[in-house]
């Protein structure tokens, strides 16, 4: 099958060249959104079939299979977030004629006389946040952003706030290539999170004093259980479990038994393309993890609240990589729910601090759950912070 995919705007009046208008005119079937229909009806043949492209796009493709050619219009650029990519997936044998205008994010970037080969470009239209946390907590200083009505620039700005990353000014573009209706604003972030802006419209995020990455948060900074600052991993310890985790190379983390949240905020600052579940029994942990990863501008973090033997795991991401930072004496039991669920390269860490009679019991416990569970263990590593008890980091694998 042979596709004519056709780029526009939303100017009530488009403009074709004489191969695209020659292409409508010898056309039979077309879709696009209804939208589109609207602003390219006047251009359609006599007798022209039209096919509205909604969800789901099962019934769309159907339908299309019904034809040898048909020409779709799409909205800037087919191949940027498009529909182009839509039949590239559906149909990799169809052959594929594109017409692009210019995406949104490219004519706002005009608009503002704004170089634009160094932006950071995320799309949060029917996506969730996370490549928009990645796109923050790495610094990025120029980050256009694709909205929908959910997304919305006063939705981005209150995030941005909320977790700590107000060094940025936005600029929105409101229905770019309508001269009737057509806005360019520039506000600050408390600006924007009270402004209402009418859709479709996008944004560009431009960094003006943005705070250093850190690397290594010490353990006094963190809002703390109880202030019992002996409860938190200490910062070394912490780089280092990341390390033995191989987080470089992971995609999900799981951190049981959070507490404060220390290591699922470390892991998420260092590397903000881990996807991170954590877990904590105790209710008190959801404030904590909330209050600190504001603190420390870590979002993206899901939080589960409740005795891990009894969390339905059943629905959340595969992690291929676990860290145990409590097991009220279940260790064995959580490692045995955890291997239900971990990928086949995947590891477990834990810390055993020597001295103290319960974590002693948790290296014996550890090596017995390796030995019944058939895990292989790498050698300890054991560490002396200052005049603290020696910790011993366990790492596990299939």
């Amino acid at each position: 099958m042979k596709f004519f995919v056709i780029g526009i705007t939303d100017a009530p009046q488009p403009y074709f060249p004489p191969e695209v208008l020659e292409i409508i005119k010898q056309g039979q079937l077309f879709s696009g959104g209804k939208r589109h229909h609207e602003l390219v009806a006047g251009f359609l043949p006599e007798g022209a079939q039209w096919i509205d492209i909604t969800v789901p796009l099962d019934a769309v493709f159907e339908k299309y299979r019904n034809h040898d050619e048909a020409v779709i219009f799409a909205s800037g650029d087919p191949l940027f977030f498009g529909f182009a990519n839509t039949i590239k997936h559906r149909l990799p044998e169809a052959e594929i004629v594109l017409y692009p205008a210019f995406n949104s994010l490219q004519t706002l970037a005009h608009r503002l006389v704004m170089p634009y080969h160094d932006m950071r470009i995320v799309s949060l239209t029917g996506r969730p946040w996370p490549e928009f946390d990645t796109a923050l907590i790495e610094r990025a200083t120029k980050i256009g952003v694709l909205t929908d009505r959910e997304h919305t620039p006063a939705a981005i700005a209150g995030r941005m706030l909320d977790y700590g990353y107000d060094g940025y000014t936005m600029h929105v573009g409101e229905h770019l290539g309508n001269p009737e209706s057509e806005r360019i604003t520039t506000l600050s972030l408390a600006e924007a999170a009270t402004r209402t802006f009418d859709y479709p419209n996008c944004l560009i995020l431009t960094g003006n004093d943005l705070r250093p990455r850190r690397f290594g948060i010490p353990e006094g900074e963190f809002a703390l259980l109880d202030g019992r600052e002996k409860m938190i991993t200490k910062m070394p310890i912490r780089l280092l479990t990341l390390q033995a985790l191989e987080l470089p190379r992971r995609r999900v983390m799981w951190d049981i038994g959070f507490c404060t949240g220390s290591v699922s905020i470390e892991a998420r600052l260092q590397f903000p393309h881990v996807h991170i579940e954590a877990f904590e029994c105790r209710p008190e942990g959801e404030a904590l993890m909330r209050e600190n990863s504001r603190r420390f501008g870590a979002p993206g973090i899901n939080c589960h609240i409740g005795d891990f033997l009894d969390i339905d795991i059943s629905q959340l991401p595969q992690p291929d990589a676990v860290f145990i930072g409590g097991h009220g004496g279940h260790l064995k039991e959580i490692m045995k729910k955890v291997l239900t669920t971990l990928t086949p390269d995947g590891c477990m860490v834990m810390n055993s601090v020597t001295s103290a009679a319960v974590h002693t019991d948790s290296h014996r416990l550890f090596n017995e759950a390796c030995e019944e569970l058939g895990l292989t263990q790498e050698p300890p590593m054991r560490i002396i912070i200052n005049d603290n008890n020696p910790i011993v980091i366990l790492k596990c694998r299939r």
